[in-house]
């Protein structure tokens, strides 16, 4: 329950914030790029709609489907190989920065969602992992997943794309380090 409290409040308080820092720096200037967002021929024209949906799906996978692929064998070969009680151990309360760190720093390449992470925040918490870890694993995870930030790219562009990644790494740190304070 303190988890979930957590990731509530620290997910709010991160878009809050995230939104007055945009709105302070980018005031007169626009931080989103839409060029080349021009709405195209709508493809959805097939006549029959099963035949339809599989076209769609069918752009769709060539659109997202290897970078999906990416995290989800990332996300395999990390829960297969790396021992849930050592990672647990890493990022627990004796390696209190640095646990915190590296849990936002790792979170960042896993296909993590935020509904994905519970299980395993969950067993790595009864293994040892400090709650400060484990929020900063489940800031950055969902923030961070390789789909979206294929999408998150393009859309802001490659300077304000990094400062993204800095903030929520920046952003997670920071919670994860009160955290640790608070709990």
């Amino acid at each position: 329950m303190t988890a979930l409290v957590i990731r509530i409040v620290s997910c709010t308080v991160c878009g809050i914030v995230a939104g007055i820092v945009v709105h302070i720096f980018y005031k007169d200037k626009p931080f989103f790029n839409f060029e080349g967002f021009e709405p195209r021929a709508s493809h959805d024209n097939h006549p029959n709609i099963f035949l339809r949906f599989l076209f769609n799906l069918g752009r769709n996978i060539k659109a997202t489907g290897l970078w999906f692929l990416v995290g989800v064998l990332l996300s395999a070969l990390f829960q297969r190989y790396v021992p849930a009680d050592k990672f647990a151990a890493l990022f627990g309360e004796a390696n209190e920065g640095f646990g915190v760190l590296m849990a936002a720093t790792i979170a960042v390449p896993l296909y993590a969602c935020g509904g994905g992470t519970i299980p395993l925040i969950r067993e790595w918490l009864t293994m040892g992992m400090s709650m400060g870890s484990a929020s900063a694993f489940m800031i950055t995870g969902p923030a961070t997943k390789i789909t979206n930030l294929g999408a998150l790219k393009i859309v802001l562009g490659m300077k304000r794309f990094l400062l993204y990644l800095a903030f929520v790494m920046a952003f997670s740190l920071v919670t994860g380090l009160l955290v640790n304070l608070i709990v």
